[in-house]
């Protein structure tokens, strides 16, 4: 699947500045809570950088498909009506909220990537079903904010009561910008302080501050939920499942000993931990709340001597009770996660919160109980966003620790049993894949009329057989010819394409299994490409193998390598508009954080060994193809003749086991002839 366009697998911001044997080089002896080698300011919030996508996807004189813009010049004449939008507006007079524009992100209180129904509120007031999105309504406006992968399938998808805002293109203003242009001085800007980080609400509240502008927190109601009534599907409720400690590796009296040491190192009491993924990590545990992703929603508090799960305990089965019982973790209300805080607040705590995914609700409730607190001593003074490192430095009273969450890059460098759980679960999956493809180029050759959710649900059908699968790791991307240029296409059976044989054929897809994650993308022609279809695929494919065999110095971050992979591109003026490599869990959400290969150099996370990532380089022409080749990667030490400067050398191991077609390319004599062979491998499943 496409990486994402954020610094650190986060989901998109207002403001992008923001936003075993096999294994032989890992040992269980080697701490679970990693320091980077490199300057440790990379664990505070990333420098600013340039805009979202300041590198163009270049087009070619041979396009001859009209621009996008033009498609919908004649049905946006004439606005339609949207009930949803008056609706919502009707709420920002009500006693209580006195808004004049209100903002719907995408994400949920965890700032999650993929979210369960009943928080997919910007999908539901705009139609768009984009993984990734801003929705901004005022008075008289609807906005809607989104990246590259989106602007096509959000061009069919938003009525004329809607702008699409094209994220990144040239004189598109970034959403707190257009909100100081649309908004008169004075204006209020309302949101629900759940859906957004601390980090990204300060953000916004900075700039519009400078146009005399007020940021609202709305703590009580969403205003989306208000309009949408009994519509809206009921939170998730299925059982958690506790994660086999052979697939898990590390214990959870383990992990947790060990954060609670990096407690004591910072200078801290306790830590709330907010993402889904970390929490399910960090316990063990995974869940069916959220399409996917095995996670379930829960906040989680470690303290030096307690732990606290904050969850609906009607999902808590007796094995997983006891599995908490034995690690020492208590379960608590999930809609107590405020008074908890306040809690900690009232009792000295110095709280360490990741600012960057941790809400605004909870940041400015714990903020508040400080100053509270201050003010019962007689202190007139405010809390400071200070960080204390020393035991012997902290301060009287609760003080807040801000710095990124230690279990994001612990959950990030996988240990043997992770990655051996990885390596099985794709090797079952390329079982998957070559059963399919097998299948689909016999009913090729046989005239047969199939459409994309065909494939889609044929593949998910093959999968399915596997032992250990769980779900898919993402919605099925089955393009066929224009449909493969929409980077994140997902096909509906009502309007859906037939797979055209003389078309190009884009599918990207993964599972998840119960010991690992997979994603992979393929790109075929079924009969003879054109002449820019051969070119275009070629380009592509070279960036996939000069990434793959990269070598590179410890302590490089992922943004240096992205140019391997689009080189061959840039030298005939083509590009893509997502980034080459994400980061993915094993046996959890197939997009993590902190490491990235992506042409945004805000995120400096160095690749380490352990990591995986994705390898994903692509061409898209709008309404007419779209070309991607994705394996999976994991970070590994390289044996080089020499170390210079004597440190380790870095490169790659392959995850994914399965075959690239290669019989048209345009200059295939050009490629090496071991990556003939290795790449022209066909599977035969018997």
């Amino acid at each position: 699947m496409h990486t994402l366009p954020s610094h650190a697998m986060r989901p998109l911001c207002l403001n992008p500045s923001l936003c075993s044997s096999r294994f032989p080089f890992f040992s269980f002896s080697i701490p679970i809570f990693h320091k980077f080698k490199n300057n440790p300011t990379i664990y505070k919030k990333s420098q600013k950088g340039p805009p979202f996508f300041s590198i163009r996807c270049c087009g070619s004189g041979s396009v001859t498909a009209k621009p996008s813009w033009e498609l919908r010049r004649n049905r946006a004449a004439v606005q339609e009506p949207d009930e949803k939008v008056v609706a919502l507006r009707q709420l920002f007079t009500k006693p209580g909220i006195g808004i004049d524009a209100y903002i719907i992100p995408s994400q949920d209180a965890h700032q999650s990537e993929f979210i369960a129904e009943c928080y997919m509120r910007r999908a539901y007031i705009s139609g768009f079903t984009g993984s990734a999105g801003t929705a901004i309504v005022t008075k008289d406006k609807a906005a809607l904010w989104t990246d590259g992968r989106y602007f096509l399938q959000a061009e069919k998808q938003l009525n004329s009561s809607w702008k699409l805002m094209r994220a990144g293109n040239f004189g598109v203003p970034q959403a707190s910008e257009w909100l100081t242009d649309v908004l008169a001085p004075g204006g209020r800007v309302g949101i629900d302080p759940f859906l957004f980080s601390y980090d990204a609400a300060e953000e916004l509240k900075e700039v519009i501050y400078k146009k005399n502008l007020e940021l609202v927190y709305l703590y009580d109601l969403n205003l989306v939920d208000e309009i949408w009534k009994e519509s809206r599907p009921k939170p998730p409720n299925k059982p958690i499942r506790v994660h086999d400690l052979k697939y898990a590796g590390i214990d959870v009296v383990s992990k947790l000993s060990s954060l609670r040491a990096e407690l004591v190192a910072a200078g801290s009491s306790a830590i709330v931990i907010s993402m889904l993924d970390e929490v399910a990590w960090l316990l063990n545990l995974r869940g069916s709340d959220v399409p996917h992703s095995p996670v379930m929603y829960a906040y989680l508090i470690v303290e030096i001597d307690a732990a606290k799960l904050f969850v609906d305990d009607s999902k808590v089965t007796s094995e997983v009770m006891y599995h908490l019982k034995k690690a020492g973790v208590e379960l608590r209300p999930y809609d107590s996660i405020l008074s908890e805080i306040r809690r900690l607040a009232v009792e000295g705590a110095h709280l360490w919160l990741d600012t960057s995914s941790v809400n605004a609700a909870i940041v400015e409730t714990y903020k508040a109980a400080c100053d509270k607190y201050l003010m019962n001593r007689g202190s007139r003074g405010k809390t400071k966003n200070k960080q204390y490192f020393e035991s012997d430095s902290l301060p009287v009273g609760p003080s807040g620790v801000y710095m990124q969450s230690p279990v994001s890059l612990a959950k990030a460098l996988k240990n043997p049993s992770e990655l051996e759980g990885m390596q099985n679960s794709h090797l079952r999956d390329a079982a998957a894949l070559a059963q399919f493809w097998c299948w689909l180029e016999e009913e090729i050759h046989k005239n047969m009329k199939l459409t994309e959710v065909d494939l889609a649900d044929k593949l998910l059908e093959f999968r399915s057989k596997q032992d250990g699968f769980l779900d898919t790791s993402f919605d099925t991307i089955s393009g066929s010819g224009a449909n493969g240029a929409i980077i994140h296409y997902t096909p509906e059976a009502e309007s859906c394409s037939v797979v055209d044989p003389n078309k190009l054929f884009l599918l990207d897809s993964g599972a998840q299994y119960v010991d690992g994650t997979t994603d992979i993308t393929r790109t075929v022609h079924f009969g003879e490409p054109t002449a820019r279809e051969k070119e275009c695929f070629t380009r592509v494919l070279k960036g996939h193998i000069a990434l793959d065999e990269a070598v590179f110095p410890e302590n490089t971050p992922g943004f240096v390598l992205d140019a391997f992979a689009r080189s061959a591109l840039w030298k005939i003026g083509l590009d893509y508009r997502h980034g080459t490599g994400h980061g993915v869990g094993a046996a959890l959400n197939v997009h993590e954080g902190p490491q990235s290969i992506s042409f945004r150099y805000g995120n400096v996370t160095p690749l380490q060994k352990g990591m995986i990532v994705s390898n994903e380089p692509g061409y898209y022409e709008d309404h007419a193809f779209g070309i991607r080749i994705e394996n999976l990667l994991c970070v590994q030490e390289i044996n080089t003749p020499n170390r210079y400067g004597g440190i380790e050398y870095l490169g790659f191991e392959k995850l994914t086991f399965f075959p690239i077609q290669v019989y048209y390319l345009s200059f295939f004599v050009n490629l090496p002839l071991y990556v003939k062979i290795r790449f022209s491998t066909h599977f035969s499943v018997h």
